[in-house]
C-alpha cells in the first residue's frame, strides 16, 4: 500500500476551509496512514481592513456546507489578522500536532468567536491539543524560525497557483494538491467537495477502507458537525441526522446547539 502526500493549502480562519471539513475528515478516516497530510498556511489575511466584509463569505460557507458556525465573532470582535494564526499552526507543526492544532483554531474562529490574532489567544489555544507541550508551542511561535517558516509557505502558495487561477497570485484556498508514488499531481482547486477529493487520493493511488457507522465516526471525530459525520460515513445528510439524533435520544451521544447548526461529540 503507497504513500499518497496531499499538500492541503487553506488558512484557519477560511471560511470555506471551514466548509471543507467534511472532505479533510473523509480523507483522514477513509484513507488513514495512506494520506500524509502537509498543511501549507495560505495567508488569508495579513490585516482584515474591513471585518464585516467577511461576514457574507462566513454566511455563503456555511449555508454551502452544512457546517455549524456563530459568525458574531466579526462584528463583535473580529480578528485584525489570520498571520498569527498561521504562524501558530506552523509552531505546532514541530510537534506534528498541527493537524489538531488547527482544527482547535477552526472551531474557534467559525464556531466559538474567538479572534485569535494574539500569542496569548494561540498559546491558550494550545492547551486544547492533547499532546502538546504548551511550554515548548510558546518558544516555538516566538522564534525567527517559525516567521520563516510560514514565509516559505506563503512562497509555495504563491508559486503553485494553478494556470486557471493565476489572476488570483496564489492558490485558492481550500486547495489540495494530491501526489502517489509515481510524482503526478492531482489537484482539486478551490473546492470544498469530498467526492472531488476522494477521486484525487484514489487517482493517485489510494486505496479506500472501510467507513464508520455514526456511533463509531463520533467517537472516532470527537467534536463534529453533521455535515461531516454524514460525510464519513457516506450518507445522505438527513438520513445522519436522523441516526444522531436517535443515538442523542438514548443518551449514547452528546448534542451541543450553535447558533447555526450543531455539534457531537461522545456521551
Amino acid at each position: 500500500m503507497g504513500v499518497i502526500h496531499v499538500a492541503y493549502f487553506t488558512d484557519p480562519a477560511c471560511p470555506w476551509s471551514w466548509a471543507a471539513e467534511p472532505a479533510l475528515r473523509r480523507l483522514q478516516v477513509e484513507f488513514g496512514d495512506q494520506a500524509r497530510i502537509t498543511y501549507v498556511m495560505g495567508g488569508l489575511a495579513r490585516e482584515f481592513p474591513r471585518p464585516w466584509g467577511e461576514l457574507p463569505e462566513v454566511l455563503d460557507a456555511v449555508a454551502a456546507s452544512g457546517m455549524p458556525a456563530d459568525p458574531r465573532l466579526w462584528i463583535d470582535r473580529p480578528p485584525t489578522s489570520s498571520y498569527p494564526a498561521c504562524q501558530g499552526v506552523k509552531a505546532a507543526a514541530e510537534q506534528r500536532l498541527d493537524g489538531p492544532y488547527l482544527r482547535v483554531l477552526r472551531e474557534g474562529f467559525m464556531v466559538d468567536r474567538r479572534s485569535l490574532d494574539t500569542a496569548s489567544a494561540l498559546i491558550d489555544a494550545a492547551r486544547g491539543v492533547a499532546g502538546m507541550d504548551v511550554a515548548r508551542f510558546e518558544n516555538d511561535l516566538r522564534s525567527h524560525a517559525i516567521v520563516e517558516a510560514f514565509a516559505a509557505d506563503l512562497d509555495r502558495v504563491r508559486a503553485t497557483a494553478p494556470e486557471q487561477h493565476g489572476d488570483l497570485g496564489r492558490v485558492p484556498l481550500p486547495s489540495f494538491q494530491v501526489r502517489g508514488e509515481d510524482g503526478t499531481a492531482h489537484g482539486v482547486w478551490g473546492s470544498h467537495d469530498p467526492s472531488a477529493l476522494r477521486d484525487a487520493v484514489v487517482a493517485a493511488g489510494g486505496t479506500p477502507g472501510p467507513l464508520p457507522g455514526v456511533e463509531e465516526a463520533v467517537r472516532r471525530l470527537g467534536r463534529a458537525g453533521t455535515a461531516e459525520l454524514a460525510a464519513v460515513c457516506d450518507l445522505p445528510r438527513p438520513r445522519a441526522a436522523a441516526e444522531l439524533w436517535r443515538l442523542a435520544g438514548q443518551w449514547r451521544i452528546r448534542h451541543e446547539p450553535v447558533l447555526a447548526g450543531e455539534f457531537w461529540s461522545a456521551a
